[in-house]
């Protein structure tokens, strides 16, 4: 895997480089019949962006059960990002671009988070307990690594690499959403764009958005990429210069495919102009639009 920096010294490199290296896992996790940890759309894209979705699915490998979840929890927002991969396949549609989706709910393993926090494997969740991952062991841990964090990161990995053999300055953009309320507090926007120093990618996206009218657009809201909880973003994008945004969609307003297509369009839209303020301040050639 190319050796890539996490955040700005160089403990927290190692320690990100080695949350993605490649090692023998204890015992596997995964069975014949589990799908694949992670989906690759449009492998072969030529468009200037790649997208990603960390909490993509709310599936549960076999021998895990359900976590000890019901089923109606798993398919909250505990236990995935409702909504979001549909945008992300209609906009790798959209700009013929590549899109990594995860494989597994967050519940399991966050994609997003780094290996060994807090918040990668958590036992409460917006005050659903979590049984399954009570009482883990190490080894449970890093079979869960091993067999659904690194493959999903190394896809990542590999498709940068392969825009940049082509001569491609990858645009890095992980699509998320979040719930209208959380903890008994209510979230008044639309979208949120959410980046820490590069502006190149975010900014215009954010005015773009803006420029809708009733649309409301949060800068580094509901959270903020300046927290650096945000592991994906921080290790593939912001460690290696690459122009990048963090999108979250409101979820309620993502719920069937006529509102998919409303907000998936507003956010193309949207890119299409981020993409063309990029491309004309950096000199790159490629289309805003494919």
């Amino acid at each position: 895997m190319p050796s890539q920096a996490f955040v700005r010294d160089g403990v927290a490199r190692r320690e990100a480089a080695a949350a993605c290296e490649t090692s023998s896992p204890s015992a596997p996790l995964l069975a014949e019949r589990d799908p694949p940890p992670y989906r690759v759309e449009n492998a072969r894209g030529r468009g200037p962006i790649l997208l990603t979705c960390d909490h993509a699915s709310h599936a549960v490998p076999a021998s895990l059960g359900t976590l000890g979840v019901e089923l109606r929890d798993l398919k909250r927002h505990i236990g995935w990002d409702p909504g979001a991969s549909k945008v992300t396949l209609r906009l790798s549609e959209r700009f013929d671009a590549t899109a990594i989706l995860s494989g597994y709910s967050r519940l399991v393993i966050d994609c997003n988070r780094k290996p060994g926090s807090e918040a990668s494997i958590l036992t409460i969740s917006d005050g659903t307990p979590i049984p399954g991952n009570m009482g883990i062991t190490p080894a449970d841990v890093e079979s869960r690594v091993e067999a659904l964090f690194k493959p999903y990161h190394n896809a990542i990995s590999s498709a940068l690499d392969r825009m940049r053999q082509e001569g491609r300055t990858p645009v890095y953009v992980a699509l998320h959403s979040f719930t209208r309320r959380i903890n008994g507090s209510s979230r008044p926007w639309h979208f949120g764009v959410l980046w820490d120093e590069d502006p190149r990618i975010a900014r215009p996206l954010v005015e773009a958005l803006r420029a809708n009218a009733g649309v409301v657009v949060g800068d580094n809201e509901p959270y903020s990429a300046r927290d650096h909880f945000d592991f994906s973003q921080e290790f593939h994008a912001s460690s290696a210069g690459l122009p990048s945004a963090l999108i979250e969609i409101r979820s309620d307003l993502i719920r069937d495919e006529n509102s998919v297509a409303l907000y998936s369009e507003l956010l193309g839209n949207a890119l299409e102009t981020a993409l063309a303020s990029f491309q004309s301040n950096s000199g790159e050639s490629h289309d805003a639009r494919p």
